[in-house]
């Protein structure tokens, strides 16, 4: 029986270390340190990365070296138990404290860092021909990566935007470079000084030849980078101009979250926000202090009538005043539902009867009775088709024609009772005679 042929093992790819300007153990304690913690250390470019060990890959902590301020030597403690020697990294934000092991290597540490940070060999130090050509190397690297890369300063503003930049946070620098207006490839630089107690912003031009900048001044500069440029404008100034450098880790207002009482919606408070302009991403986003959202209420409605109908064909019973269940063959509208009108009908005129000649003679007093006879009349003219048909609806309308026409029919009834007895009255008188 054959075997299975298992896969050829493929070997894990080993992860290659990084590769750092200078690397070597250092003690590290920073503000919030109560002791020195001990890395392996790495200078590439202006970062500083530390590692817990010197196989390790990922580093565990960096420090970014674009504040820097100045290096101090602090005297050794000459304690045989601890004979680290330390030196102190002044940073324009905070103050780091580090230890090596001797002098060599505080020297090596200190003439790196001024060599990433000053773009030149330091000349100052006790070095050896073989540590000065490393730096020298150090230098070349360094400024071959800033040719490719921006500055920390650089920033896509407008002129009046880099200026209102400068003024808004005094605190995070006064030197700025921005894309040039011409749109030739150039850049700008944009400074923010303090003149008994004026402030003076000056503006130059730096122009693109090739791979170099030249700084537009009375003695034109030329640099190979935009950070060349930089530190040209802070060499020449005895470090007066800053590079700008925006904060945004953390906020320099403290704020909450409160209910507005009128409203009941969430607004953002900041109490303690200084009048003048500071620094930090909450006042960075130039957005004026909004006001609570205040309730708009419509103002109240006058009571306005409605519109008047027109009686003679719009008119309604209103809804209150049920009408009395009187109808005949129709039903009684609900209270609960609206009362449509109906087409208005026209009156028809029933057509009478021409009447007989009336003949002298007493009449019944059932019907024909004075009273009765007044009753009719005046009913009649109350509903006289001529006096209230425009103001009364269509069901009082029928009901007024059907009154009417009972009335005709009791006149009519009544002339012919007339007719029927006045022949017997006319015999009742010849047999009398006779």
């Amino acid at each position: 029986m054959a075997l299975a042929l298992s896969p050829p093992r493929v070997p894990k790819p080993k992860s290659t270390l990084p590769s750092h300007y200078y690397e070597s153990f250092l003690g590290k304690k920073g503000p919030r340190d109560r002791d020195y913690k001990k890395f392996w250390a790495g200078l590439q470019g202006l970062t500083l990365y530390f590692y817990n060990s010197n196989r390790d890959t990922k580093h565990v902590e960096k420090l970014d070296l674009g504040g820097f301020v100045k290096l101090t030597d602090e005297a050794p403690w000459g304690n045989s138990h601890d004979p680290g020697i330390p030196f102190c990294l002044v940073l324009r934000n905070q103050e780091i404290k580090f230890k090596v092991e001797s002098l060599e290597s505080r020297e090596m540490w200190k003439g790196f860092i001024l060599t990433v940070v000053e773009l030149r060999v330091p000349s100052n130090l006790t070095l050896l021909p073989g540590h000065l050509y490393m730096m020298s190397e150090a230098l070349a690297k360094e400024e071959a990566r800033r040719a490719l890369a921006m500055p920390s300063c650089f920033l896509k503003v407008s002129r009046l935007e880099a200026q209102l930049l400068l003024e808004r946070y005094p605190e995070c620098g006064n030197l700025l470079l921005r894309p040039s207006g011409d749109g030739a490839g150039g850049v700008s630089v944009t400074t923010l000084q303090t003149l008994n107690g004026t402030p003076v912003v000056r503006h130059y031009k730096v122009k693109r030849e090739g791979a170099k900048y030249v700084i537009d001044v009375e003695e034109p500069f030329s640099c190979t980078s935009l950070e060349a440029v930089v530190n040209y404008f802070v060499s020449h100034t005895n470090k007066a101009l800053v590079p700008f450098l925006l904060d945004e880790d953390y906020e320099k207002v403290i704020g909450f979250v409160e209910a507005d009482k009128e409203n009941g919606e969430s607004v953002w408070v900041a109490p303690s926000a200084p009048s003048t302009p500071g620094p930090g991403p909450a006042a960075r986003k130039g957005s004026p202090k909004q006001l609570p959202p205040t309730s708009i209420t419509p103002a109240p409605s006058q009571d306005k009538l409605p519109p008047l109908l027109d009686q003679d064909n719009n008119y309604v019973i209103p809804i209150g005043d049920t009408p009395a269940a009187s109808y005949m063959n129709e039903d009684v509208p609900s209270p609960s539902r609206p009362v449509v009108p109906k087409p208005r009908r026209l009156a028809k005129l029933q057509a009478k009867f021409p009447k007989p000649p009336i003949v002298p003679m007493s009449e019944p007093k059932g019907l024909n009775s004075g009273p009765a006879r007044k009753l009719a009349a005046s009913s009649a003219q109350a509903f006289s088709p001529t006096t209230g048909l425009a103001d009364v609806t269509a069901e009082l309308e029928e009901k007024l024609q059907r009154r009417r026409a009972l009335e005709q029919a009791a006149e009519r009834v009544a002339d012919q009772q007339v007719h029927l007895q006045a022949p017997h009255t006319s015999q009742a008188d010849s047999s009398s005679k006779n």
